[in-house]
C-alpha cells in the first residue's frame, strides 16, 4: 500500500484538476487585476469586454462561475504576462448565483483584487434591441421578451447590489460605452490605437479591409527609369527618387498632419484599429515607398504601426 498522498496519486495517474488559488506562501507576487462584467443580456457586456480588451486585457467571454479563481490562480503563475483579466459571466445556467457567489468569496479569501462592472439598460430599450436582431431573449422560452427581461433582472437583482459599477446603457451607443469604460479603466493612458499601413496596386484591385484609401499615381512611375524598375519602393534609390519628384514630401506632410487628426478622432470614439491604403499602379514602387515614410512618422505620433506590402512581388 503507498503512503503518498491522494494529491501525490492524481498527479502521477495524470488526472486533471482544477488548481485552486494558492495561499500566500506559494502564491506568485503579480496576482492579476479582475473584472467581472455581468448585467442585463443586450445591455452591452459584449462591448464592454471588447474595449477591456483593446484596453490590454485578457479577456474571457462567457466563462462558468467556478473557473474564474482557476483562471486567476493561472494568471498569478504567468509571471506577469497576464497582470489584469476580465471575464463576463452569463446567467443562463440556474445555478448561476451559487456558484458565483462560492467563487467570489474564493477570491477575496485570496486578497484579489477584484471589480464587477453591471451593465443595466431598461425594458424599453432592450426590448427594442432585441427586436432589431430578431434573436430571443435567452430567458424568455415560451414566452415573450419581456417575461425573459423580467426572469433576468430578478436573477441579477443581488449581483446588481454588490456592483462596484453600473453603467446604465438605455440612452447610449456603441461610442459612449466605450468612452465610459475607457473613463474608468483607462487611466491617464491614452486608448492606443493601432495601424496597418498597406501598400497595393490599383490594376490588383483595392483592399477590402481599408478604412482609408489614397492614391499616389500622381507620383512619377520609376517603373520608366530602367536602373530602377528591377527594384521596389524598399530600395533607397526607388525612394529617394519618389521623395525628389514635385507634391511627393508636401503629399507625406499633408496626409501624415491629416492622420494625426484622424488618430484622435478614431481614439474618442473608441476606435482602435485602422487599416490605411496607399496605392500606386502596380504597388511596387511608389505606393511602397511612401507607405514606408507614412508608418514611421505615425510612430513617431505613438501609434503602434504595422507594414504590409501586399502587392510587391507580384510582377
Amino acid at each position: 500500500m503507498s503512503d503518498s498522498s491522494p494529491e501525490q496519486q492524481t498527479e502521477r495517474e495524470g488526472a486533471p484538476s482544477a488548481a485552486p488559488i494558492r495561499d500566500d506562501q506559494d502564491r506568485s507576487p503579480a496576482i492579476p487585476e479582475l473584472v467581472i462584467i455581468s448585467g442585463m443580456s443586450g445591455a452591452g457586456r459584449s462591448t464592454a469586454a471588447k474595449c477591456l480588451e483593446d484596453l490590454g486585457w485578457f479577456v474571457v467571454d462567457n466563462i462558468p462561475p467556478e473557473l474564474i479563481p482557476p483562471m486567476v490562480d493561472l494568471g498569478a503563475r504567468s509571471q506577469g504576462n497576464v497582470a489584469r483579466i476580465a471575464v463576463v459571466v452569463d446567467v443562463r445556467g440556474r445555478r448561476f448565483f451559487d456558484n458565483l457567489k462560492e467563487s467570489l468569496a474564493a477570491l477575496d479569501a485570496a486578497h484579489v483584487k477584484r471589480r464587477i462592472v453591471f451593465l443595466e439598460s431598461s425594458d424599453e430599450a432592450l426590448v427594442r434591441r432585441f427586436e432589431s436582431v430578431r434573436r430571443p431573449h435567452p430567458l424568455q422560452g415560451d414566452g415573450r421578451i419581456v417575461d425573459g427581461i423580467a426572469a433576468e433582472r430578478d436573477l441579477l437583482r443581488e449581483l446588481r447590489g454588490d456592483a462596484d459599477l453600473v453603467i446604465d446603457t438605455s440612452s447610449l451607443n456603441v461610442h459612449e460605452l466605450r468612452a465610459k469604460m475607457d473613463a474608468q479603466f483607462a487611466g491617464e493612458e491614452v486608448p492606443e490605437l493601432r495601424a496597418t499601413v498597406m501598400s497595393f496596386g490599383f490594376k490588383y484591385g483595392l483592399p477590402v479591409d481599408a478604412d482609408l484609401v489614397v492614391d499616389c499615381r500622381f507620383i512619377p512611375n520609376p517603373h520608366w527609369v530602367p536602373e530602377l524598375r528591377p527594384y521596389t519602393g524598399l530600395n533607397e534609390e526607388v525612394s529617394n527618387y519618389v521623395f525628389s519628384q514635385p507634391g511627393s514630401k508636401e503629399f507625406l506632410d499633408g496626409y501624415a498632419e491629416l492622420l494625426r487628426i484622424v488618430a484622435e478622432g478614431y481614439r474618442r470614439e473608441g476606435k482602435r484599429y485602422v487599416t490605411i491604403a496607399v496605392g500606386c499602379t502596380g504597388g511596387k514602387h511608389r505606393s511602397v515607398a511612401m507607405s514606408e515614410k507614412l508608418a514611421r512618422r505615425l510612430v513617431s505620433e505613438g501609434v503602434e504601426t504595422v507594414v504590409v506590402h501586399r502587392d510587391m512581388g507580384r510582377e
